[in-house]
C-alpha cells in the first residue's frame, strides 16, 4: 500500500523546536516534490513549505522563512521539517503530501496538485 506516514510533532512552548518526519511507504520517493502543508482550527489549510526531489530546491511560506527548515533523506524515503522558533500561531494540523507531475515545485503551493497525503500531525505551541 503506497502511503505517506508521519511522525513528530507534540507540545512546545514558544521559542521552542520540534520536527516533522515524513516518510514514504510502498513506493519511492525519486521524483516530484514533497510538501508541508498545515490547518489551524477554523482556517484553510495553506502551504508551508515543499522540497523538490530532483535537485532538493526548497521553497517556504514567508510567516515560516528564518525558523523552519525542510530536508530529504533519500536512504530512509523521507523528508523532514525541523520547526525551530515557533510561535503559539505555529499550532496546528501538520500535512506532508507528495506530487509528481510538478517535479520543479513550481506551483508548490497547489494543493491540488498533490494526490499523496499523510495522516496529520497535530503541533500545538503554548505557555
Amino acid at each position: 500500500q503506497e502511503q505517506l506516514v508521519q511522525s513528530g510533532g507534540g507540545s512546545v512552548q514558544p521559542g521552542g523546536s520540534l520536527r516533522l518526519s515524513c516518510t514514504a511507504s510502498g513506493f519511492t520517493l525519486e521524483y516530484g516534490t514533497i510538501g508541508w502543508f498545515r490547518q489551524a482550527p477554523g482556517q484553510e489549510r495553506e502551504a508551508v513549505s515543499a522540497i523538490t526531489n530532483s535537485d532538493e530546491r526548497t521553497f517556504y511560506a514567508d510567516s515560516v522563512k528564518g525558523r523552519f527548515a525542510i530536508s530529504r533523506d533519500s536512504a530512509r524515503n523521507a523528508v523532514y521539517l525541523q520547526m525551530n522558533v515557533l510561535k503559539p500561531e505555529d499550532t496546528a494540523l501538520y500535512y506532508c503530501a507528495y506530487t509528481v507531475i510538478d517535479p520543479y515545485g513550481i506551483q508548490w503551493r497547489m494543493q491540488a496538485e498533490y494526490d499523496r497525503w499523510g495522516q496529520g500531525t497535530q503541533v500545538t505551541v503554548s505557555s
